[in-house]
């Protein structure tokens, strides 16, 4: 049933993959099995969009049906992991970058291990990172991007946030399509986190819950 129903979100089947998500609530399978296979799901599309196989439509499409799978599946996880908050963390993808599909899967993981998430969306000034975390005081910051041209703009918010006094007891992870250590060297952040499991070990680790 895994493999099928990965296949069936990368393939964006709409009506099945709505339909499977229910059954397999019902069948009180775990839900972070089902959060899990979207998370693959969602890295085929990804990368069949990287491949050029897939546009900005079937982009936007697919992160409707991540928050579709996610709204029915959020009942149905630990109430613990809903109520106890862990921490504050201000995510956005960096100006010039609209990709989201990753920053939305690294907004929900995040959530559901006790976070709030500030999630700024795509296109993000730096200047709308610093305000942000002045307003929230938030301890951790994630940058995400999945194109080239997100290296300095990665760079940019980071000096910003230095520029405003912010980045002293500020934590930065980077994440997305074309980011590595290298670029986390580039853009002076603290870490690479290469998928959403990583940002949520990383953050649990900085706030101290890990």
């Amino acid at each position: 049933m895994s493999g099928d129903y990965v296949n069936l979100l990368a393939d964006l089947k709409e009506d099945e993959i709505l339909k499977l998500t229910q059954q397999r609530l019902d069948a009180n399978e775990d839900p972070m099995n089902i959060l899990e296979d979207s998370r693959k799901g969602m890295e085929i599309v990804g990368q069949r969009f990287a491949d050029g196989e897939y546009f900005l439509p079937e982009l936007v499409y697919s992160g409707e049906l991540l928050k579709q799978i996610t709204e029915m599946v959020k009942p149905h996880l630990k109430s613990d992991a809903k109520t106890k908050r862990l921490g504050k963390v201000v995510i956005g993808t960096v100006a010039g970058d609209i990709h989201d599909i990753g920053l939305n899967i690294v907004d929900f993981m995040l959530d559901v291990n006790g976070f709030e998430v500030t999630n700024l969306g795509v296109d993000v000034a730096a200047e709308k990172f610093v305000k942000a975390v002045q307003d929230t005081k938030a301890p951790v910051v994630g940058l995400s991007g999945f194109l080239t041209p997100a290296f300095d703009a990665m760079k940019e918010t980071v000096e910003a946030l230095e520029k405003a006094g912010l980045r002293k007891n500020l934590k930065i992870m980077i994440g997305g399509g074309q980011m590595d250590d290298e670029v986390r060297k580039y853009a002076k952040a603290d870490a690479y986190g290469k998928d959403a499991m990583a940002a949520v070990k990383l953050t649990k680790q900085w706030i101290g819950a890990g």
